[in-house]
């Protein structure tokens, strides 16, 4: 943690990523994190509690800190509204926060025992906790984050086996095996753009407006809704920049026929074949869905109870929020517990017109 009497480092302070059960705890305005972490925003001047019930900040103007202190150092004030200052922190949340700087500014591989005893916690216990709030183990979160940079150097032109090394990779091989699970792909591959894949793909018009629908050889791989097709084209192209992409073939449109219905609450006829890349976690959460009958909806925190991490609530939002086949994997049938429609990465408006009528074609 931050010493009052010091100016910041690097590792009092981090961006916000939507997966980070920080950001998460954000949203859900959980109040496990009071105390562990506030978060401040840029264009306010104004650090928060993670429970503080004032509007939302966007993302890209939001920060976090170990503590109160640091934010002040750093020019903030503290908001009337939730006082953070008098937060009274939760042992085991400080302990999963200082575990999550750590990992998420050392590149180099931290055992279990030396993490936890940084972090003031048995290894059992570190383990049990962080997977309860984070929503995966501790190695795990490492290795995603390392994909995820990896990803993001490779996006931006990088060689690979210095995207490997930057991104805290010990070798080559370790990067490749980790791309594999994460990406679908060796980093090679994912670097020039998907080359030598061939993406079929269709926009069609639905009740919610356009819809594009991908598939590769192995199946449906993207389903994306907005109200412009053009933008839904380029969100393509900008992932798969280097792949071969064949518009309207007769395979996709078919598949296409079965979204447009799925958007008008109609059930698939028959189940799609799915090419998801994400997360063992993500994996987990996205099976799960599929078995929530049309017409029916569960809570985030039964959602978790079914993939067997009932601690992970934000995780298991994230991994709905990643979701990349919208529709075909109806994470649109998850709510927060209080009824609430929740979040929804094509808009709520668009969430409560395919409840409405999914309940409407199962009446």
């Amino acid at each position: 943690m931050s010493d009052s009497n010091s100016m910041p480092t690097a590792s009092d302070r981090d961006s916000v990523g939507p997966d980070d059960p920080r950001w998460r705890a954000v949203l859900d305005r959980d109040r496990t994190w009071d105390g562990a972490f506030v978060y401040a925003v840029s264009s306010t001047r104004i650090y928060c509690r993670p429970s503080c019930a004032s509007r939302k900040p966007r993302a890209d103007r939001v920060a976090y800190y170990a503590d109160a202190a640091t934010a002040q150092i750093l020019g903030y004030r503290a908001c009337k509204r939730c006082n953070p200052d008098t937060a009274i922190p939760d042992a085991n949340a400080v302990a999963v926060v200082r575990a999550l700087v750590h990992l998420d500014t050392h590149d180099d591989a931290t055992s279990l025992t030396a993490l936890a005893d940084l972090c003031g916690l048995s290894a059992a216990h570190l383990q049990r906790h962080f997977t309860r709030l984070v929503g995966c183990s501790p190695h795990e979160w490492h290795t995603a984050r390392r994909v995820e940079r990896l990803r993001v150097a490779l996006q931006s032109g990088s060689a690979v086996s210095r995207a490997a090394l930057d991104a805290g990779f010990p070798s080559l091989p370790s990067a490749y095996a980790a791309s594999a699970q994460h990406l679908g792909m060796t980093p090679s591959v994912y670097g020039r753009g998907a080359p030598g894949e061939t993406v079929y793909f269709t926009v069609v018009p639905c009740v919610l407006g356009q819809a594009l629908v991908a598939m590769t050889a192995r199946g449906v791989c993207r389903v994306i809704l907005d109200d412009d097709a053009a933008t839904l084209l380029a969100m393509l192209r900008e992932e798969f920049h280097s792949a071969t992409l064949v518009a309207d073939d007769a395979a996709v449109r078919a598949v296409a026929e079965s979204v447009v219905l799925a958007a008008s609450g109609v059930a698939l006829a028959a189940p799609l074949p799915l090419d998801l890349r994400g997360t063992a976690f993500q994996q987990r959460v996205w099976r799960e869905l599929t078995r929530i009958p049309r017409g029916e909806t569960i809570t985030y925190a039964e959602l978790a109870q079914r993939v067997g991490s009932p601690g992970a609530v934000r995780a298991v939002g994230s991994a709905c929020g990643a979701n990349p086949t919208a529709l075909v994997v109806p994470c649109h049938r998850v709510l927060r517990s209080d009824g609430a429609l929740g979040g929804f990465r094509w808009g709520l408006a668009r969430k409560a017109k395919l409840l409405a009528a999914e309940r409407a074609e199962t009446a």
